[in-house]
């Protein structure tokens, strides 16, 4: 059998999923997947914080926020920090569970194709 062969085998066999094909669309996109990542980093990160640190406009960063909250990813908590009103975000349950099932499938996904073998780089 051929290394082509191998590897088409690899790819079309139903036994193991395709890692790509695990891949959350709301966990992965990548405003979102930053998102999560730097509230997991932080436990509790404010808007302002994630708005900076991901170069986002307010109103892009509150979009994503809201399709995370819809999908009970992340709870938004609103008040006053002084007289400023703050908003910050934490991951719920969910959240921490999506979040770590992104990275493994992405980590197998790696390891897919750094085991694959045969330098495809020019």
């Amino acid at each position: 059998m051929s290394p082509a062969g191998t590897a088409a085998g690899a790819v079309g066999d139903d036994a193991e999923q395709h890692p790509a094909k695990a891949l959350d669309d709301t966990v992965h996109q990548r405003i979102r997947l930053g998102i999560l990542t730097v509230a997991h980093q932080a436990r509790r990160a404010e808007f302002g914080l994630l708005r900076t640190t991901l170069d986002l406009t307010a109103g892009n960063l509150g979009q994503h926020l809201t399709v995370l909250e819809k999908a009970a990813l992340i709870a938004v908590e609103k008040g006053y920090e002084g007289r400023r009103p703050r908003t910050w975000i934490t991951l719920t349950p969910a959240g921490e569970r999506a979040l770590r099932e992104e990275v493994a499938h992405l980590k197998r996904l790696i390891h897919q194709i750094e085991t694959a073998g045969g330098d495809h780089t020019d």
